[in-house]
């Protein structure tokens, strides 16, 4: 897998996992309050619409520094991926940044807004998270095909959009399971376990397109004797959605001791997913198409890039770490000030 590194392959190499990294932690932390989004207008009561803005408040602005992070050095590390990739996939870009707008603009107004406007934020808000949802997942199902252009293509892609949609919806049902209680926790309870129906044939598609889609990557999961200790993923995957099925029947429980346990569950999926990917692909940015050496930015530049990133990461990380440390437990009622 790493057999004749071309000179100097470290650098490459360092760019493409923080980039990887940077999108990890931006699927899995802005996952579950694009999920919560998602699911706020199924919550009856406005007092419930506000418990769930009040558990993601003081993380979802925060978890999005990763998404801008992920991108930024996918642009100035590699340039030539950059141009080729947001080229084929524009038109998701374009919906995912009106998403994310909107999402953003109303989580502030409805704190301000009178209360006969707030339903009219709160539209705004879950239509600007799952619009936001679904262009992710649209992005994704381009991008393992290999950007085909065709019809079959783009319904595939259509069809990730969805499934990532679902799977968002399941983290952030998980989460307030994790963060709430009462009514909405067993509401939470009830979205987790119909999302995960859906988030699991996603799965079960993306795991089978993937080596359809390559001759490579088919070649590269099931031969021997890869395949043998390659087989742990999916095990382990099965295994973590056989735990968030047991446990939602067990939920929600007065001691609340078992709460953490579907999101954990679901973080787990996610990061397995994205390992299975990343193997796929390696070392491609642009499958079959261009590796990350071809697409690498000069040696100089890359060494003052790495220089600047030395210095945000810990900033970024250490900024997270402290959020969830200040703000753990369950969600309190949402004030403004």
């Amino acid at each position: 897998m790493f057999a004749e590194l071309p000179p100097g392959a470290w650098l490459p190499i360092t760019f493409a996992a923080l980039m990887a990294l940077s999108m990890l932690l931006y699927a899995a932390l802005d996952g579950f309050d694009l999920g919560v989004g998602v699911l706020l207008r199924a919550a009856p009561e406005e007092a419930q619409r506000d418990r769930m803005i009040a558990s993601i408040g003081p993380f979802w602005d925060a978890n999005e520094t990763w998404l801008v992070l992920g991108v930024g050095l996918l642009l100035v590390a590699f340039p030539t991926a950059h141009g080729m990739i947001l080229t084929a996939l524009y038109i998701p870009v374009l919906l995912m940044l009106v998403g994310l707008i909107a999402r953003g603009v109303a989580f502030e107004f409805r704190g301000k807004a009178p209360e006969w406007q707030k339903p009219r934020w709160d539209m705004a808000f879950q239509a600007g998270s799952a619009l936001a949802a679904f262009s992710q997942g649209w992005m994704l199902g381009g991008y393992i095909l290999g950007f085909p252009g065709t019809w079959g293509g783009t319904l595939f892609a259509l069809a990730c959009g969805v499934f990532v949609t679902a799977g968002y919806a399941m983290i952030g049902a998980a989460w307030l399971i994790w963060r709430t209680e009462g009514e909405l926790q067993k509401l939470a309870v009830r979205w987790a376990a119909k999302a995960k129906w859906l988030t699991l044939i996603g799965v079960l598609a993306v795991s089978a397109a993937t080596p359809l889609a390559s001759p490579r990557i088919m070649e590269r999961w099931f031969s021997l004797p890869e395949l043998i200790g390659l087989g742990a993923i999916p095990v382990a995957v099965g295994a973590l959605f056989l735990v968030v099925f047991m446990s939602l029947r067990h939920l929600p429980r007065a001691d609340h001791r078992l709460d953490w346990v579907p999101f954990a569950a679901t973080l787990g999926i996610f990061v397995l997913c994205f390992q299975g990917l990343a193997y796929s692909f390696w070392p491609y940015i642009v499958p079959d198409r261009l590796t990350i050496f071809e697409a690498a930015a000069a040696r100089e530049s890359l060494l003052i890039i790495l220089f600047g990133a030395a210095f945000v990461l810990p900033v970024i990380g250490a900024y997270t770490v402290l959020v969830w440390r200040l703000f753990g437990g369950k969600a309190r009622a949402l004030r403004y000030y």
